[in-house]
């Protein structure tokens, strides 16, 4: 079965870094310090963290402030051929990608004991690189699924079927914290059952999208073809027609983050009633989740109307779905024509990479995934002082303070609605850098002859643990990933923000750089992910974080306003023609953004006060303190997409595209108007009036 969260509401993923050397730092490089000429050790980029070579000063930054502060860069950078995108976070990744796979080559020439984190993450890693062998056996591993599908002859059996781990599924079923009491655990229900990435792929409109459509039928029919299947393009379209019927009851990606609509509490049995044909009473059983008090459906009428579907399609179709699926879930565990064929739908024709990545780089992401916290440790203690931890719950506990003062001074919330909101601030808990307890993989089996087994047992462990998790209370310590990954969150079921060490680098974090490259960047992404907890979902969720509305009316009205003026913004951006940013489905983020930099302003603000009094900030290469912060977030949204990259990002990513978290904030903001003298005849010029102003 599939692991799913509740939605995007749920655990808002962004990038961050990290603090500031407070009131210590100093700056190296061409000076014209108001308070002074002052040096220090020369910062990861540039002399004070920001790459100036990068710019296009062809460019007014009133017209296009991205490319201002990134234009040369993005003129001269090559996605390589193996990646969909590039930028500064991809730089991180890579990075971290190289730290970790020295870790696993060293573990695995080290051995150890059968069970030992050594003999685990070598035995893993070498089975996947064993391709010989996967070659040699060929479909022996999964053969005796496709003979289980082959045997079934009943929808109830096949329902049965989906009630089970490792098998495909037309729902999906997770276990999270009950968001009407988040000290217990509860089982989330959604819609699930296509192949491609959403809804939209089926339905859209387009000579792309049919072209996409066509690749996907090809792909059917590569996949039945090399698993020795006869009549593979008839048995192609009929799963194609069969996800088109689905695809049509699914919920768009804007309805399944709206928290309200998703949050359906139900008991099994009323589960049970409302789509029948799926036995969830059984099923539930058979997967040891059967004993909480109510589920948690996210998409009624998807569930409905796909289990509808499901009853209806003729059982040697809903055989070629289950083998199709089962096909293209392991294809990295199969014989090197099934991982090749999976590489050239999904990476070269949706998101237009031109080359697959080499196997090595995939291994290492492999075993950095399953085994993420057994190689963490090593890459905790390698690559994440002490001090940076030190650093960056400083720099956090400025950021709250800011926002807290931002609270405080907000002219449309009512004094009711702000107690509610400084009391859900003071229970924010940040968690930076790594877990304070490893999860122990002793009891899971790893061989190194054995890849599809492998993958098995390992996502049985995942499982058997999350179940395990269900009858206790919830695991506060828990983390979405391994400390070595490049990436932050916001989980508002537990009003944590999380800041893993992958992340606490430049251009984000660096100890060497000036205080405003620091603030302008972590800081706002900091920001930006205290702001998730106040964004138009977010904000939903309580101090405890339980679904309550602890908004007035009158402060909630102002507060739709102003998000909906920024939506209605976003509505306008279009990087390709004809296809747009729904700005209603990236809210939560344009919104964590707009509020991440006010709040990381603020605390620069407060720390230039602190540092130079009166004097202000030091000029800087021709920049005042003002400029470097604004500088410093533009450059951390560096990025290069393929276009069929960024078309899926438009469907299904919830953050808008890089030039638009830069330009789409900035022309919001009153401070980089006079940071830059941004007049009327400038292009990203907005009247006061019409600039959004929110936190």
């Amino acid at each position: 079965m599939k692991k799913l969260l509740l939605g995007t509401a749920c655990l808002a993923l962004l990038a961050a870094c990290s603090e500031p050397a407070t009131d210590t730092t100093t700056v190296q490089g061409n000076t014209e310090a108001q308070g002074g000429e002052v040096e220090m050790a020369s910062a990861a980029i540039g002399d004070w963290g920001f790459d100036l070579d990068g710019r296009d000063m062809t460019v007014d930054p009133g017209d296009d402030f991205f490319r201002y502060a990134n234009g040369e860069w993005l003129d001269t950078t090559e996605i390589p051929a193996d990646l969909s995108n590039y930028g500064m976070f991809t730089e991180l990744a890579l990075e971290a990608e190289q730290d970790v796979q020295d870790i696993i080559l060293e573990l695995a020439e080290a051995g150890g004991d059968t069970g030992s984190v050594e003999q685990q993450v070598g035995d893993l890693y070498a089975s996947w690189m064993n391709t010989e062998a996967l070659d040699a056996r060929g479909l022996e591993a999964i053969q005796p699924d496709l003979d289980a599908i082959a045997a079934v002859e009943t929808h109830e059996q096949f329902a049965t079927m989906f009630a089970t781990v490792h098998s495909p599924a037309m729902y999906g079923v997770g276990i999270i914290p009950d968001p009407a009491d988040t000290s217990r655990y509860t089982v989330f229900v959604g819609q699930s059952g296509l192949g491609m990435p959403d809804r939209d792929f089926y339905l859209s409109e387009g000579e792309r999208y049919d072209e996409y459509r066509a690749a996907y039928l090809s792909y059917i029919t590569q996949l039945f073809d090399l698993a020795g299947y006869d009549n593979s393009a008839e048995r192609a379209q009929s799963i194609m027609d069969l996800e088109m019927r689905i695809a049509e009851v699914h919920w768009t990606q804007e309805q399944s983050r709206d928290i309200q609509a998703i949050y359906n509490p139900m008991p099994l049995g009323d589960l049970a009633t409302l789509a029948p044909q799926f036995n969830f009473e059984a099923g539930m059983t058979a997967l040891g989740i059967d004993s909480v008090e109510t589920y948690l459906v996210a998409q009624p009428s998807a569930i409905e109307g796909t289990a509808t579907i499901f009853s209806e399609t003729p059982v040697d179709v809903l055989r070629d779905y289950m083998v199709f699926h089962t096909l293209n879930d392991n294809t990295n565990a199969l014989p090197l024509a099934f991982d090749q064929a999976s590489f050239d739908f999904f990476g070269r024709t949706l998101n237009g990479t031109e080359e697959q990545r080499p196997r090595d780089r995939r291994g290492v992401n492999l075993v950095g995934g399953v085994l993420g916290e057994a190689v963490g440790q090593v890459y905790v203690d390698r690559h994440f002082p002490p001090e940076s931890k030190t650093q960056m719950e400083e720099l956090v506990g400025n950021l709250t303070a800011a926002f807290e003062e931002r609270l405080q001074n907000l002219s449309w919330m009512d004094d009711e609605t702000r107690q509610q909101a400084l009391l859900k601030l003071s229970t924010f808990e940040p968690r930076i850098g790594y877990p304070d307890e490893w999860t122990d993989y002793s009891a899971l089996e790893i061989q190194a002859g054995d890849l599809f087994g492998n993958l098995r047992r390992i996502a049985e462990f995942n499982w058997n643990q999350q179940v395990e998790d269900l009858s206790g209370p919830v695991d506060r310590g828990d983390w979405p990933y391994p400390p070595q990954t490049v990436n932050a969150s916001y989980n508002p079921l537990m009003n944590q923000i999380t800041f893993p060490a992958g992340i606490l680098q430049a251009p984000f974090f660096d100890p060497n750089a000036d205080a405003a490259i620091n603030y302008g960047a972590i800081g706002a992404v900091i920001g930006h992910e205290i702001g998730h907890g106040f964004d138009d979902q977010g904000r939903q969720f309580d101090e405890a974080g339980r679904i309550r509305n602890w908004w007035s009316d009158a402060t909630n009205d102002a507060f739709m306003e102003r998000a909906g003026a920024l939506g209605s913004q976003y509505d306008t951006y279009c990087p390709l023609e004809g296809e747009c940013v729904n700005g209603t489905f990236t809210m939560g983020e344009n919104i964590g953004d707009l509020g991440g930099v006010q709040m990381a302003y603020s605390a620069y603000q407060r720390y230039v006060a602190a540092t130079y009094g009166d004097e202000g900030a030091p000029v800087i290469d021709g920049y005042t303190g003002d400029q470097r912060f604004f500088l410093a977030w533009a450059q951390v949204w560096r990025r290069l997409y393929r276009e069929d990259n960024l078309r899926q990002r438009l469907v299904t990513d919830p953050h808008s595209p890089s030039q638009y978290r830069t330009n789409g904030i900035v022309r919001n903001l009153d401070a980089w108007y006079d940071a830059f003298g941004i007049e009327e005849d400038d292009l990203l010029y907005l009247p006061p009036e019409e600039r959004v102003r929110i936190w």
